[in-house]
């Protein structure tokens, strides 16, 4: 059986035209702060996960699928708002605790710097990246260039947040690298067609797959994408 190809954006003979950033864990440290107040909720009806099992089980789901399998779990009937109400909370706790992740804003400045689009595509909703963003400081990086999976009700890991993004800026999906730190992100970009680089310790487990790049540090990422244009260029110059 012949391997998958790799998409074009990690191919010598590929073009890097877009970067697709997750935020939550990749740019907002915000896992933990929102995982436990889910957590506390899933409490509230009977779902007995401790804070550190919810960050384990609940980082980068959706509120809509958390809901549905407490649902299943419990027995028990939500209130069709529910995920809706949470999500408010979401944002209150944002507003006061959003954190950037190490190295985001230099990252950043270095990946713009290789003159690369970037865009963000989250499972959170805009109202909430918003704040997060506005609380960093990391807005004067993306403003304006923000795309919501929970917003356009097809949460991760369907792919249509990041085709979306693609679509957005002009690009075809097999020509953008998206940066993720969790296994859902990760299935969306590779059920995309895009090539994905893993934000996670070297030494935490991680899906095997064709296109999908591992670092542990933020500060490896754009070095990461200047060997990918380096590389193009390269066999560019021997076309």
């Amino acid at each position: 059986m012949t391997a998958p190809a790799l998409p074009r954006a990690v191919r010598p003979d590929g073009q890097l035209r877009l970067v697709i950033f997750d935020c939550d864990g990749v740019l907002i440290d915000s896992e933990g702060p929102s995982c436990r107040l889910v957590a506390q909720e899933l409490r509230q009806i009977g779902v007995e996960y401790d804070d550190e099992e919810a960050v384990r089980r609940l980082a980068g789901r959706a509120l809509t699928r958390i809901k549905v399998e407490a649902e299943a779990e419990t027995g028990r009937k939500l209130p069709d708002d529910w995920a809706t109400v949470v999500q408010y909370k979401l944002v209150d706790l944002m507003r006061a605790e959003a954190r950037v992740i190490d190295g985001a804003h230099d990252m950043l400045t270095a990946v713009i710097g290789l003159d690369l689009p970037v865009r963000v595509g989250s499972n959170s909703s805009i109202a909430e990246m918003d704040v997060k963003f506005a609380r960093t400081g990391l807005d004067r990086f993306v403003a304006d260039r923000v795309h919501s999976a929970r917003d356009m009700g097809k949460p991760k890991p369907d792919p249509a947040v990041y085709l979306h993004a693609a679509q957005t800026e002009g690009v075809p999906a097999e020509e953008c690298v998206v940066l993720e730190d969790t296994d859902t992100g990760a299935s969306a970009a590779r059920a995309a067609g895009m090539a994905c680089v893993l934000l996670r310790p070297l030494d935490l487990p991680a899906p095997d797959w064709p296109g999908l790049f591992r670092i542990g540090h933020l500060s490896e990422f754009a070095p990461f994408l200047e060997r990918i244009q380096a590389a193009q260029s390269a066999h560019g110059a021997r076309s």
